[in-house]
């Protein structure tokens, strides 16, 4: 059997999105396979690019050293965020958008300048912070069954989908980001809990690693761009219906509907 190249795994990708979830990507990328996985990546960017998408963010994923190990992995991974994957707060996604989606509470930054040093710091990220907001990512796998390796969700934009970003946005002086804590609500039932600390042990250390990482490959942040900066806590898979809220302490909340308009 001949090996899939990149540019065949990237269009297996996003036939996914209308055709449904495709196996793990083991014919084609080594499961640590980090050069290839983000080359797959890069190739649907591009595409989505001049098809239109315009990028407004990114996320960090694998933030948790837990997640990390069951991946065999010792690193992140990153994702693009753009702009036809905006929830309005409040707002409802509908369904037929998502193929296995789960919902998990973050921080959000709101960069106020581009960060373009590859040696960024948490406290270069931290001076660069316009405002601080509650957020929902939902992710999703174009992977059947979520039977993700490092390469898969890496190759498939970290596995994202949507996000909300909570309206209410605050500055960042006196936020307490470490040991701040999340509620994340299904029908106003706990359905996770978590803290700020789950995020790469601060949300400004997984900032700072994803503004180095994208400086490093040339592609520095931006003024104005959104930073999704990891689960606080264990995700929490979707039905139809479903309206959630993450409230995280300090901060306030974000919230959606998962359910047609």
């Amino acid at each position: 059997m001949t090996t899939p190249s990149h540019e065949d795994l990237a269009r297996r990708l996003r036939d996914a999105y209308a055709g449904g979830a495709v196996p793990p990507m083991r014919d084609g990328l080594d499961p640590v396979d980090v050069e290839g996985a983000y080359a797959v990546q890069t190739i649907n960017t591009r595409l989505w690019e001049a098809q239109g998408r315009r990028i407004v963010g990114r996320k960090a994923g694998l933030t948790a050293k837990a997640v990390q190990t069951q991946l065999g992995v010792d690193q992140p991974d990153f994702g693009v965020l753009f702009d036809d994957m905006a929830v309005a707060d409040g707002g409802t996604l509908d369904p037929d958008r998502a193929i296995q989606p789960k919902a998990e509470a973050e921080i959000a930054f709101v960069l106020g300048r581009a960060l373009p040093d590859p040696a960024t710091t948490p406290e270069q990220l931290a001076d660069a912070v316009a405002s601080v907001h509650a957020a929902i990512e939902i992710v999703d796998s174009r992977i059947a069954d979520w039977k993700i390796t490092f390469a898969d969700t890496v190759a498939d934009n970290g596995s994202s989908a949507f996000f909300v970003l909570g309206a209410a946005g605050k500055p960042l002086a006196g936020l307490d980001l470490f040991t701040c804590g999340m509620v994340l609500e299904v029908d106003g039932a706990v359905a996770s809990l978590g803290a700020g600390a789950a995020a790469l042990g601060h949300p400004l250390n997984a900032a700072a690693w994803l503004a180095s990482t994208l400086a490093a490959r040339g592609e520095p942040l931006q003024a104005g761009d959104i930073l999704l900066t990891g689960a606080l806590g264990p995700m929490v898979t979707l039905t139809p219906g479903d309206r959630v809220r993450a409230i995280v302490g300090g901060l306030g909340e974000a919230s959606f509907t998962y359910g047609a308009a």
